[in-house]
């Protein structure tokens, strides 16, 4: 398997610390406000990426945190008149409903700074012996020119990171990059007792204590957005490495998310939350949406890639239900699926697996996956898939949705009053009685509900689901 590794700047072979598992620590949001779609796009991606190791056999641990300290959430609290913890505790549980839906699977791990001090108190500790920190009037700062391979994540030089970096202002800092490490306490802000004085923890150190407190002082993968590169990623890693500890062997981050072409922002009000396209589209069709393009691609949301979105996983369904009106219309034969149709089940697999392995090219995987519906589907329309055929296809889907995540396997269950109705119009239809068949058929269709008459008897779906 190939990655494309942040810090080598390019595709390289994957190859695991420990062999046959996988440990991967994937930064998570600040919790002070609703997720919008850049954070689903990051939870989905590294949720496929933790799927297919699985898939391939992998032990995984996943841990993914919750950042419940910082400026941002002080200052809601505060505005609120409520605790830091009563806001993020709220948001959090927003954050957990919100990603079952998207059918994100729960980290092995999520930890939450305020449950971690001290931790980050002893990794500040093992920077502070290996000289690489320094106190001052208003906290504990990280030298960063103790640290040479700072800059090497993003790719810049200490003097352009000096120039662009957003940093805490400080007089006496020695670096304008210099970060902090621990805050000294302020009036209405949560604080704990440290070595250096009354305060609380440094955004970037919270991570480096947590992934190194589950993972290990070195693991796989270390993934987030492209805006966490630079400074909350190459902070970690001098922080990491500047207290002795190997950290992670790779990086991997997905593109930004742009509406209409423009980066997503609340200052262009072209902001969605999550709930908010909840509304429009099932989380499926979002879920598909965001894994639709490379995820170092930037992807662009519109109304009209949601509704291509839906598009797409109608026609999933579709071929999924054929495949189960072949098994209900057939019985079993106690033989084996037709070679014919296991040699397109293993050339669908290839490609699928293919893609996945090559930096998760999901075009490339859904192309193997859509050619295997062609073929099977001519085969359906001559009659020439059996139960044992159609079950072997149906177990492949199911396969390939352990790691994809948007596949659909039942059928909605309808009320009574539409099941009477799609009866009704099977009669009128047997009597000829055409007119009351269409009447009907308008009817269910204003309930949302299309029906296709095919000669192995009439299908129905939702519009919407």
């Amino acid at each position: 398997m190939v990655i494309h590794d942040t810090m080598s700047k390019g595709k390289v072979e994957f190859k695991p610390a420990k062999q046959g598992e996988v440990g991967i620590y994937l930064c998570g949001p600040t919790v002070y406000d609703y997720g919008h779609l850049g954070h689903g796009r990051s939870a989905i991606v590294f949720d496929m990426l933790r799927r297919y190791f699985l898939y391939k056999g992998f032990k995984v641990t996943f841990v993914r945190n919750w950042t419940d300290i910082d400026d941002k959430t002080i200052e809601r609290a505060n505005r609120e008149g409520i605790t830091v913890k009563e806001l993020t505790e709220r948001f959090i549980e927003i954050y957990r409903e919100d990603y079952k839906k998207l059918n994100i699977l729960e980290p092995d791990y999520d930890p939450k700074p305020t449950e971690h001090i001290p931790e980050i108190i002893d990794l500040i500790s093992r920077i502070f012996e290996r000289g690489h920190a320094y106190t001052t009037s208003d906290g504990v700062y990280y030298d960063i020119s103790t640290f040479p391979d700072y800059g090497k994540l993003s790719g810049q030089s200490l003097e352009e990171l000096r120039a662009g970096a957003r940093v805490e202002v400080s007089e006496d800092k020695r670096n304008p990059g210099d970060f902090a490490l621990w805050k000294f306490e302020k009036p209405g802000e949560p604080s704990w007792d440290s070595p250096w004085g009354r305060g609380r923890p440094g955004w970037h150190i919270e991570c480096s204590a947590m992934s190194v407190r589950y993972l290990g002082e070195e693991f796989d993968i270390h993934c987030g957005g492209q805006d966490l590169v630079f400074p909350h990623h190459e902070d970690e890693i001098a922080q990491s490495r500047g207290a002795g500890y190997k950290f992670a062997r790779y990086w991997m981050h997905n593109g930004f998310l742009n509406v209409d072409n423009e980066k997503m922002s609340k200052s262009l009000g072209n902001f969605f939350t999550l709930r908010e396209v909840f509304e429009k589209y099932s989380p499926r069709v979002v879920r598909y949406f965001l894994l639709s393009a490379h995820y170092k691609a930037p992807l662009n949301y519109t109304e009209n890639s949601l509704k291509q979105a839906e598009s797409a996983l109608s026609r999933y369904d579709d071929f999924i239900l054929r495949l189960m009106d072949v098994m209900d219309k057939q019985g079993r034969r106690n033989s084996k699926p037709e070679e014919r149709v296991l040699s397109i089940i293993d050339e669908s697999r290839r490609e699928f697996e293919a893609g996945m392995e090559d930096d998760l090219n999901i075009s490339r995987s859904l192309a193997g996956i859509s050619e295997l519906i062609r073929k099977i589907n001519v085969l359906i329309d001559k009659s020439s898939v059996h139960y044992e055929d159609a079950e072997a296809v149906l177990n492949f889907m199911k396969s390939v949705d352990s790691v994809l995540g948007f596949f659909k396997f039942e059928r909605d269950i309808l009320p009574e009053e539409i099941e009477k109705l799609i009866q009704e119009r099977a009669e009128a239809r047997k009597k000829k009685d055409f007119k009351k068949a269409d009447e009907i058929r308008a009817k269910l269709l204003d309930m949302g509900i299309v029906l296709e008459d095919t000669k192995d008897g009439t299908r129905w779906k939702k519009i919407k689901e």
